[in-house]
């Protein structure tokens, strides 16, 4: 089987790609933009992609946070990438939103934080289109803890509720 690719999606020519506006809070930033940019980097090899992960994390955190949290955030992508049974789409590099991917992997996050099962586990399949989800959430959860050492907590709200994960999941299978 063909290992699934990402997809940075333009939402002027795709009308299924639906932005949610970025947030102007730090934390999901650094979780969306983070995400988008390890995973293109991952998908291209293209080192800017990785060093607008670092610009990010380095401009609000400082360069020893930055460097912890960056590990942290690569392991959470991996784990993502291995594990997908589906394409993962991602915003191009700069875009003011996050697409629906994006909001998936800010809520599993969030969910982490937060202490939502129900909502982590949902987002987690929903997001990479299995119930095969342990390697993610360890690598979700280890991303989690280093932002809350970091004083980075995402706001409850972020967390995407686990119905609205599966009518995602269930709009892919379709």
């Amino acid at each position: 089987m063909a290992s699934p690719s990402v997809n940075a999606r333009t939402t002027s020519s795709t009308p299924s790609a639906k932005v949610v506006p970025l947030s102007a809070k730090a934390p999901e930033r650094l979780v969306g933009v983070g995400f988008r940019c390890w995973l293109a980097g991952l998908s291209t090899g293209d080192i800017k992609c990785w060093e607008d992960a670092w610009n990010s994390f380095s401009g609000i955190l400082g360069p020893e946070h930055a460097k912890a949290l960056l590990l942290d955030l690569s392991k959470f992508v991996r784990a993502v990438k291995a594990n997908a049974q589906r394409d993962i789409e991602i915003s191009p590099s700069g875009c003011r939103g996050f697409c629906r991917d994006e909001c998936l992997a800010i809520s599993i996050i969030a969910a982490c934080q937060h202490d939502e099962r129900q909502a982590l586990t949902a987002s987690a399949a929903a997001l990479i289109g299995s119930d095969d989800i342990g390697d993610t959430l360890n690598g979700a959860q280890a991303l989690a803890a280093a932002l809350s050492k970091a004083n980075q907590l995402l706001c409850p709200e972020s967390v995407c509720p686990a119905t609205c994960a599966l009518r995602a999941q269930r709009r892919r299978l379709m």
